[in-house]
């Protein structure tokens, strides 16, 4: 009787006038943003053009058989849709890229129904962005938020044409912050905010709201085992658009930050080797030939831990940063080397919108490595140089229940550095042994599949 006594006022509770007035009330949010959301329409070429050369590989007498019969159908062209909204009132619209991506045309239509061919302006297929140009004036038009002040619990509201059910409103609140999710190709610029918002095919490229009505993102990406919302959707941060956006706008292009070294995350072990007080920070496995890092001073081994002023929590949130900062820009790289923090002053460089990141070790990057429990041998110098590399020690074996073993070290890859000390050959290994200290954690770096690797190793306490 009690329990049911509890429940019935708990109902009272949440369903009393009090209760539903504390829920956030969406309809002026609605009401003011919805004419500036539009709905994209777009034609793709057709998939498979590839027809007419295709009969030209077939023999002779199938040629005849399709000339007979009228010829190979002719691909059609595919259609698709998306969202977009309106950020000037002579016509700018902001959508996906991969809405407009390979589009023979793009209609731009408006809640009244209004339609406009549009022009592409420009597209970034590393943020996803686009932006596009309709033939009109004074349009309603949305205001990106100033800054990301976003926070973890905050309601949000996003208008979009899921499943080409025009213009739907969805609620939810933030989940998280600065979400990493690389493209294929690697690429890794955008710090997404993740929402429980219901968002579908088709919302991709509508705005995501906080209750002052600005737009803090751009729907972007769903995680999806049914190819419907499961309440894991992703936003491009207002201040990712806006940089974007304008750089669209003026040169139809986008050119990011740039710094020129290869990171990775710091674990528990490393942060032990590298003096952290705990794991943070992006570790620079590498660092690039005439680069902006190496001009600067940067080193391999070097953490940074916060760029620009910016916090460094994980390897992830450095791209993050450095993309943003325009090329040419002085900057405070605050680094972690030999257990101390230092300040290095970096000019961080430019990588254009057709240009591919890479990180050209030169003739040689030095690095550290795990040691004990391995058997080791001279690598082949033509094996060396044609990783870029003036030395190294190939590692043949890695002892079962070792230090080494458990450090993931494996056989085949190369030993370049230890502690602090380069590796270059066998005899360097002689030198540096003694200097280990039983119960110390010492960072390692390995060339594995032509890739730098830091790992961390504790060094056994003596018996």
């Amino acid at each position: 009787m009690l329990v049911r006594a509890l429940l019935l006022c708990l109902s009272i509770f949440l369903l009393s006038p009090k209760s539903m007035a504390d829920l956030p009330d969406f309809t002026g949010i609605v009401d003011a943003a919805s004419p500036a959301v539009v709905k994209i329409l777009v034609e793709y070429e057709s998939e498979n053009p590839r027809y007419q050369e295709q009969m030209e590989e077939l023999p002779e007498y199938l040629r005849r058989f399709f000339d007979f019969r009228g010829g190979p159908p002719v691909p059609r062209d595919r259609a698709g849709m998306g969202s977009g909204f309106i950020i000037s009132e002579d016509g700018y619209v902001v959508t996906n890229n991969h809405v407009v991506e390979n589009a023979r045309q793009v209609v731009v239509r408006l809640p009244d129904r209004q339609e406009f061919d549009a022009e592409i302006i420009g597209t970034d297929p590393r943020s996803d962005l686009a932006v596009l140009k309709i033939d009109a004036d004074r349009l309603p038009m949305l205001t990106l938020a100033a800054d990301d002040d976003v926070k973890v619990g905050q309601w949000v509201l996003a208008i979009g044409s899921p499943f080409s059910l025009d213009f739907s409103v969805t609620a939810g609140i933030v989940s998280a912050l600065g979400r990493s999710l690389p493209t294929q190709t690697g690429d890794n610029y955008v710090p997404f905010i993740q929402t429980d918002v219901a968002i579908n095919p088709g919302n991709s490229g509508g705005p995501l709201f906080n209750m002052d009505g600005e737009v803090i993102g751009v729907n972007s990406q769903i995680f999806t085992r049914s190819g419907g919302s499961i309440g894991l959707s992703f936003a491009i941060p207002a201040s990712v658009v806006s940089n974007v956006v304008s750089q669209l706008k003026e040169t139809g292009a986008v050119e990011r930050g740039w710094l020129g070294v290869s990171i990775q995350d710091v674990d528990r072990a490393l942060a032990d080797s590298f003096g952290l007080d705990r794991p943070r920070g992006a570790l620079i496995a590498q660092v690039g030939q005439d680069s902006p890092a190496s001009r600067a001073g940067l080193e391999p081994g070097d953490v940074i831990i916060a760029f620009d002023g910016e916090a460094i929590e994980t390897s992830a949130d450095l791209p993050h940063v450095v993309g943003l900062i325009a090329p040419g820009t002085k900057v405070s790289a605050l680094v972690v080397r030999d257990g101390k923090e230092r300040d290095v002053a970096v000019t961080v460089g430019g990588l254009g919108a057709d240009e591919v990141a890479r990180v050209d070790a030169g003739v040689a990057a030095d690095g550290r490595a795990a040691l004990l429990g391995m058997r080791l041998e001279q690598a082949e110098p033509a094996a060396l140089a044609e990783l870029g590399l003036s030395g190294g020690v190939l590692i043949k074996e890695v002892i079962p229940g070792s230090p080494a073993e458990e450090a993931g070290i494996q056989a085949n890859d190369i030993l370049t550095r230890l502690g602090n000390r380069p590796v270059s050959r066998l005899g360097d290994i002689a030198d540096i042994t003694p200097q280990l200290s039983p119960g110390s954690s010492i960072p390692a770096r390995l060339i594995r599949g032509g890739s730098p690797l830091f790992i961390g190793i504790r060094i056994p306490d003596a018996d």
